[in-house]
């Protein structure tokens, strides 16, 4: 015979159990009659694929490539990403140029074509400029600063105080000139060396081009510039680029689905909140010196006229005033990361397709040296007698849209638009990539054709439905210094050097992997001096 207390245990224990298993049949049984509840509660909706319990339209061509980039295979996932944006732009051949997919019970509306995104993002702002709460991002952000920030009258205020700040301070004025070309200078040093010292291996671009692009940001917000073999500094755009990359590509993605696994004590879940703390520790330090060494009557920088406007409205008895330190610092996150990512891999994108495409590089850089000489750098006085070269980097912007489906925005209120009902709270995707790869706009839209962007007589041709950096109310603010950095650091770059592949190696792919940006998947050149 079994003694009492035993059997009193496995009694408990099984009970325990039925519990247990109760509880997730009743919660999967709510679920299921709350999903389809919600479905029928959305009527008029634009058209789109059905969508699987639980996990929406995630399910159908989202996981698969989901799965490959979990598994670290990059050339799948790369290939995986690519075909996401053609099947996302193939979708409208089927529902329309508006179509719904799900994210779980998230409805999402995708926009393609110029006329739709134009007419959402810039006739009706009010609505379309809002963005959502999206846990990976919110957890990172907490919905603060410019870029993630939601629409109203705090972002209002932030966006105009730092856009008038950032133009006192050389914002897409030529006099920001020499600290662009001051990076460069380095670059083209370092270039060289590295370059003797690989023994015809090639040279990786991303750290050197990253570095300086990042140190124009840092002069600009920060009031310094890093040495390129600064470990600390390096370590943070490492760490920069790592947290995008797990936040897009990695089972970390899941946290959208329940936030809770964002305090997973392993994986990803766990690494993701270390680069989060690394990124807060050195950002944070550097604000604490500015407030410590700060100088009313010499303003270094953005961090010091915030931390002014701050102290003058903390004077006036503004006790409400959304400026504040918190704040500051992610303002200054998303400046640094969105200044940094776009504009580095739009230059990393331009060299790339002059490797592969010499006979272009060639003739930029027949262009470079009637009009400036090799005596000389490039300047941005020079931008309109080179418009081959300004039509090749706008060609190479338009392949890769560095930013394919824009960041998401979100409707701020339940809205009528072309017809269909956009509940309040559904997730807008801009697929720019839609727009720069329309036959009916482009003619040959999948081949690089620099010639696209100029007249007959070779004169530039600027087209509305080129839209790089966005369109409406949440255009990219740094988008006049993005096209300084880009059009200067290509044509000094290409002025100075001839680039192609090392021997033997096969060509990069031009599918590109995802994070924040579409980014080049790596690869190396080898650097030849044209002096």
């Amino acid at each position: 015979m079994f003694p009492l207390s035993s059997l009193e245990h496995v009694s408990s224990s099984v009970l325990s159990h039925v519990n247990i298993s109760a509880v997730i049949v009743f919660l999967l049984v709510y679920y299921l009659v709350r999903f389809y509840q919600k479905q029928r509660d959305l009527s008029n909706i634009p058209p789109g694929p059905k969508p699987w319990p639980v996990v929406g339209n995630f399910g159908g061509f989202l996981i698969p490539s989901f799965i490959k980039t979990s598994f670290g295979q990059l050339a799948e996932s790369t290939d995986s990403m690519k075909s996401i944006m053609f099947t996302l732009t193939d979708q409208a051949n089927v529902y329309g140029n508006v179509y719904s997919l799900f994210v779980g019970s998230q409805l999402i509306v995708v926009l393609n074509g110029y006329e739709v995104v134009k007419d959402a993002l810039s006739n009706h702002p009010e609505v379309f400029s809002d963005r959502p709460d999206v846990p990976s991002v919110t957890i990172l952000t907490k919905r603060k600063g410019i870029v993630f920030a939601p629409y109203g009258p705090i972002w209002r205020k932030q966006r105009k105080f730092c856009h008038t700040i950032l133009r006192n301070f050389g914002l897409g004025k030529l006099s920001f000139e020499p600290c662009i070309l001051q990076g460069l200078a380095t670059v083209k040093t370092e270039l060289l060396r590295l370059n003797e010292e690989c023994g015809g291996s090639g040279v990786n671009l991303a750290p050197l081009i990253r570095n300086t692009v990042s140190n124009v940001i840092c002069s600009m917000i920060l009031g310094q510039r890093f040495h390129h073999t600064d470990h600390e500094f390096h370590t943070l755009l490492g760490l920069m680029d790592r947290g995008l990359e797990i936040c897009v590509n990695s089972p970390a993605i899941l946290i959208n689905m329940c936030s809770l696994l964002y305090y997973l004590p392993f994986g990803v879940f766990k690494e993701l909140r270390r680069v989060e703390r690394d990124i807060t520790v050195f950002l944070k330090r550097i604000i604490a010196k500015h407030r410590e060494t700060l100088d009313p009557e010499n303003p270094r920088d953005l961090v010091d006229m915030y931390l002014m406007e701050m102290l003058a409205q903390q004077a006036a008895g503004e006790e409400d005033s959304s400026f504040t330190e918190d704040y500051l610092f992610y303002i200054v996150g998303d400046l640094f990361i969105a200044g940094t990512d776009t504009t580095t891999n739009s230059v990393l994108w331009t060299l790339l397709y002059m490797v592969l495409y010499p006979d272009i590089q060639d003739k930029v850089q027949a262009e470079i040296d009637e009009v400036v000489g090799r005596q000389r750098v490039p300047s941005l006085t020079d931008r309109g007698s080179l418009p081959f070269t300004e039509a090749t980097i706008m060609e190479v912007q338009r392949l890769t849209v560095v930013v394919p489906l824009s960041i998401p925005h979100m409707a701020s209120k339940t809205t009528e638009f072309r017809g269909y009902t956009i509940p309040k709270g559904t997730v807008i995707l801009a697929n720019l990539w839609s727009v720069h790869r329309d036959p009916t706009l482009w003619d040959d839209p999948d081949s690089f054709i620099p010639s696209r962007f100029l007249d007959d007589e070779g004169n530039l041709l600027r087209k509305e439905y080129f839209i790089p950096f966005g369109i409406g109310r949440r255009v990219c603010m740094g988008e006049q210094l993005a096209k300084m950095e880009l059009f200067l650091t290509v044509t000094s770059l290409l002025q100075a050097f001839k680039f192609r592949l090392p021997e033997g190696t096969p060509p990069p792919t031009l599918h590109g992997r995802f994070g924040l940006t579409l980014a080049p998947c790596p690869y190396s050149v080898c650097v030849s001096p044209r002096s």
